[in-house]
Order: structure tokens, then sequence, then C-alpha cells
């Protein structure tokens, strides 16, 4: 049952992961064949980065997605704290409208916005670009780091908070010296999913970032014409850097709780 449970586990690993590790190994291939390995070269790292419309795509999807990111995880932070503190039901409800843009397809999402800037176009003179883009981006992420940041609330101890205020910290100081550090965990990880999914965004970013293009959406563009290597070279660099992330804060967790264990 064991063999049978680790066979399980490979063949779903593999499903998920093979199609990455292809495409790795084709980023070093020497020739542009994307069926036939002629060879080990480093040349389309190279050319990758002298390629200066998909540097150019890079640097503006790193700028938004941070940005982005730290608005949406203040934000949300801020709204999963005030959410926390209403009564059973009112807080029923507002989850639940806070929970609708996640299980909405981003095209919904997408045209909803890009119709919203329309109208307010027609109000005030601005062009689509990185105002539209950084607004959207913060627009979807938001809720994602309220839906990280509400389950370390419900496991706080509240009594902590209320011994703060009794040994003579204001609101402000208890609730930066006793709230943050208990839900940082769930900070962390909605600024994570918001960055991951700000640099992953492609339709959203489609429709509303106008003359500020974003790497998914300049990779649709040159994909269209051809998938070249330099594309492989790009999306290993992001895949490996975003792996190194996610191990880096996993083993951060795993010290933690053995501070704490002790």
């Amino acid at each position: 049952m064991k063999l049978l449970k680790k066979a399980y586990w490979a063949v779903i690993l593999a499903f998920l992961y093979m199609p990455i590790f292809v495409m790795i190994a084709f980023s070093f291939n020497q020739s542009k064949s994307r069926t036939v390995w002629t060879g080990f070269t480093l040349k389309w790292y190279v050319e990758l980065f002298k390629n200066e419309a998909i540097i150019k795509a890079f640097i503006t999807t790193l700028f938004v997605a941070v940005i982005a990111a730290t608005v949406a995880t203040v934000l949300g932070t801020i709204a999963a704290v005030g959410i926390d503190a209403m009564k059973a039901w009112e807080k029923s409800l507002v989850i639940n409208i806070s929970y609708m843009p996640v299980v909405n397809p981003d095209i919904i999402t997408g045209i909803s916005l890009l119709l919203l800037f329309n109208v307010f176009r027609g109000w005030f003179d601005f062009d689509f670009g990185m105002g539209t883009l950084l607004i959207s981006h913060i627009t979807f992420n938001v809720p994602y780091v309220i839906l990280s940041v509400m389950p370390k609330l419900k496991q706080m101890d509240y009594r902590v908070y209320e011994a703060a205020l009794d040994l003579g910290c204001n609101p402000s100081q208890a609730f930066f010296k006793v709230v943050v550090p208990e839900i940082m965990p769930g900070i962390i990880s909605g600024f994570l999913m918001a960055l991951t999914f700000s640099i992953d965004d492609f339709i959203i970013s489609y429709f509303n970032s106008g003359h500020a293009q974003t790497l998914p959406v300049a990779i649709y563009a040159m994909a269209r014409r051809r998938v070249s290597p330099e594309m492989y070279a790009l999306s290993t660099i992001m895949f490996l850097v975003i792996l190194t992330i996610l191990f880096a804060v996993n083993i951060k967790s795993i010290k933690d709780e053995k501070k704490v264990t002790r």
C-alpha cells in the first residue's frame, strides 16, 4: 500500500512538473528546435539579456508586482482587521462579497475594470498605462490578502491584546506590538500570493495595461509570431527565482515553529 501511494504521488508530481523540466532543458538547447536536442549552450540566456523589449517588460512587471502587492497587503490587512471586528452576520456577508472576485473569471474582472476606466475617462483626461495597470492589480490582489489574514486573526488570542492595553499600550501600540506579529505569517502569505498573481497575470493586464506592457502581455505578443528559446530561458529564471523565495519562506517558517516549540 505504501509503495502504491508513493507511485501515485510520483505520477502526480511528474504530471505537474514534467512540462517545466522539459522547458528548462530546452532553454539550454543549442538549436531553436522545440523537439530535437542538439547540444548544450547558454547563448539563449545571453540573448535574453540583450533583448530590450523583454527586459523593459520584465522591469515593468516587477515594478507593478512589488508596488501592487505591497499596497494590496496593507489594504487587505486593514480590511481583514476591520471585518474581524464586525458582528457575525456582517462578517459573513462581507467575507462572501470579498470572495466573489476570487471565484470570478479573470476576464470578467478585466472587462469590468476596462469599462470603469472608460467611464472615468469621460470625466478626467487620462490614458491607459501604468496607473490603470497598478489600480487593476491592487484591485484583484486585495481579496487574496484578506483571505490569507483572516484565519490568523481567528487563531489569535485577544486576551493578549487586552493585556497589552492594561499594561499601558494605546490601541495603536498594542496593534503593532501584539496583533501584527501574531498575524504576520498570514500577511507574508498574502503578500507572496499577491506578488505571484501579479507577476503571472495576463488577462486583466491585457485589457488595462495600455502602453505599459507587462511580461505576460509581451510574451503573448511575441508568441503570436513564434516562441523563441529566449522565452524558455526567461521562464526558467522566473521559475527558479519564485521557487527559491518559496523555499526560503518555508525554511524560515519551520525554524520559527521549532523556536516556539522549544
